[in-house]
């Protein structure tokens, strides 16, 4: 077409060349054209400007490529080479957020917070990229900034550390390859459900060049973060007791505390709180040297977990469980009194001048079962535990019988780590720690009132009371919320209900009339019992103990405090921590007194 259109028509005499296409139709069939499709109408050949135009642009279009081919071939030939040599494809991981930690009510209690460039986001990451481009001083383009958050752990704190611990970030080798790929839980909830909120890692592939200057990633396996974990824990009441705790600790000389509160008939664990404590937040970054340095050499050892893992003399708060066990064995009637004078003399066989003393915490009088438990008399349990003038006492075997039928002694099964049983003194645990020692009358009375080598934690003694609290039933306290084998993982022994109707009435004795008369509050009955154990070789150091339920005519929660080493004058202890808490439960959470 082109070859024509350049061609010139030759003249020669009156005639022309004519070319086959250029000739009209015949006019005699111009009424059968079909004028829509341009028939009958004479076809014009493109014009010689149309033809130059678009031969100029092809022909500027080969020369630029040319021109850019010899560029790359020529000039950058060497450079890209190189390159081509020195770069490399490499899997990289995309690390997987782990499931959020909530309490019962929806409480966010641990979440993944994103960092970059020491820029820290909020929870959800909402900061618009334009924003973030500006602050992070990244001379990335922001499209890619997105693909480089670092997820860090993040805690509801304080008051929440030994609950829910902290965890381990990856770790890279000295080649940047990373031998610990995941974040794994060191402790609390973060271990005992590590595998269940870890979450599966992602990877993409990236070229680098051998600067170590990325070029270009593409993602290959997006990341999927680790299921949810709800808690039976009321993030409100935890708060409350740590910082009741706190305060006491702070101001009254105590070394450290811990508290439980549960529900008695499924073990579900409300609050659950150990101080001091530390922050899961930094050990999880694992780059503050001098917090954690002044962590490990701290004397309160701040990592343990006083309420699962802490062993503590009980002092008086076995004293309902050994009433019990008396009744049970019917040597006392919980109607007889026996006098406290404020001591007892045991005659020495080798020295007749010398008697034995062992004291009460002051002279009661006569008491019968129930008052014994609420003023607390160590005589009356003295008695009745290892005997006296004409009282059978029960003796160190069935003390122990009576300790271990309500689990004292024994793990709860709680799902956290570390968990420590208690020790309940006899005359093997004696030979075996004292050099072959004999077994003594005076170690019986003093393991009837929690003293010499009986050790308990904070939730053995909760979960003891939730069994003396709901008639005989056995519960496992838990944390995860909705947990159906832990729920059903209960026990049952067989209890006389009016022989625990004589103990629950003096434990409400004790708050009406007794030792814990500051949990006499007028929005909830309370029934309790305390204890105050000496500790240390002068003796002028306590531990404060409170444990009870509430309500006292329908039992569903059991509490367990202790104050740990305060000095032995101190007028305050582990009572007024559960009435603070008692008082700011009746304003924000009293639903529970129902």
């Amino acid at each position: 077409m082109i070859i024509k259109i350049f061609k010139k028509n030759k003249i020669k005499g009156d005639n022309f060349f004519v070319e086959p296409d250029e000739i009209f139709l015949d006019s005699k069939n111009l009424q059968n054209f079909d004028t829509q499709q341009f028939e009958g109408r004479i076809e014009k050949p493109i014009s010689k400007q149309v033809v130059f135009v678009t031969g100029a642009f092809f022909f500027l279009f080969i020369f630029v490529f040319g021109f850019r081919l010899f560029h790359l071939q020529v000039n950058k030939g060497e450079a890209y080479f190189a390159r081509s040599e020195n770069n490399k494809l490499s899997e990289e991981i995309i690390f997987a957020d782990r499931g959020i930690v909530y309490d019962r009510k929806g409480v966010e209690l641990a979440w993944n917070k994103k960092i970059l460039n020491d820029v820290v986001l909020d929870k959800d990451a909402t900061v618009s990229l334009d924003a973030l481009g500006e602050t992070a001083e990244s001379t990335e383009p922001k499209e890619e900034i997105k693909d480089n958050f670092i997820s860090v752990r993040s805690y509801l704190y304080p008051g929440f550390s030994h609950v829910l611990g902290y965890v381990s970030s990856p770790i890279k080798d000295k080649t940047g390859k990373y031998w610990q790929a995941n974040f794994i839980g060191k402790d609390g909830l973060e271990k005992q459900y590590n595998d269940r909120i870890q979450g599966e890692n992602g990877s993409k592939i990236v070229e680098v060049d051998a600067r170590g200057k990325v070029h270009s990633e593409n993602t290959v396996n997006p990341p999927k973060r680790g299921p949810d974990l709800n808690t039976t824990i009321d993030a409100k009441i935890q708060q409350d007791l740590f910082n009741s705790i706190q305060k006491l600790s702070e101001t009254h000389g105590f070394t450290g505390g811990a508290g439980v509160v549960m529900d008695i008939h499924n073990g579900e664990v409300l609050s659950l709180v150990s101080y001091p404590e530390y922050n899961g937040e930094v050990l999880s970054l694992g780059e503050d040297n001098n917090i954690i340095s002044n962590y490990i050499t701290d004397k309160r050892k701040v990592f343990l977990n006083r309420a699962v893992s802490g062993l503590y003399a009980p002092g008086s708060i076995v004293k309902p469980f050994f009433a019990l066990g008396a009744l049970m064995e019917g040597i006392i009637s919980p109607d007889k009194s026996i006098f406290s004078s404020g001591s007892i003399s045991i005659p020495n066989p080798y020295d007749s001048t010398k008697p034995t003393i062992f004291k009460d915490w002051k002279a009661h009088g006569w008491t019968d079962m129930r008052e014994a438990i609420a003023v607390s008399s160590d005589v009356y349990f003295y008695s009745i535990g290892g005997g006296f003038d004409g009282q059978v006492g029960l003796g160190i075997a069935r003390l122990e019988k009576y300790a271990r039928l309500f689990n004292i002694g024994d793990k709860t099964g709680v799902d956290l780590p570390t968990e420590k049983s208690g020790v309940i003194p006899n005359p093997d645990w004696k030979a075996k720690n004292f050099k072959g020692e004999a077994w003594r009358i005076g170690n019986t009375f003093h393991t009837s009132i929690g003293q010499y080598g009986f050790q308990v934690t904070p939730l053995e003694m909760a979960r003891a009371t939730s069994t003396l609290a709901n008639g005989g039933k056995v519960v496992t306290p838990h944390l995860l919320l909705g947990d159906k084998e832990l729920e059903d993982k209960v026990s049952e022994i067989t209890l006389d209900k009016d022989q625990l109707k004589v103990i629950h009435e003096g434990m409400r004795m004790t708050v009406t009339e007794g030792t814990a008369a500051p949990l006499n509050v007028p929005y909830v009955k309370v029934a309790a019992k305390t204890g105050t154990a000496q500790i240390g070789v002068l003796k002028n150091r306590v531990n404060s103990w409170v444990v009870g339920f509430f309500p006292y005519e329908n039992p569903k929660y059991a509490f367990t405090i202790m104050m740990e080493s305060g000095p032995s004058t101190n007028g305050v202890g582990a009572t007024s921590v559960m009435r603070e808490v008692l008082d700011k439960m009746s304003v924000d959470n009293p639903g529970y007194f129902e």
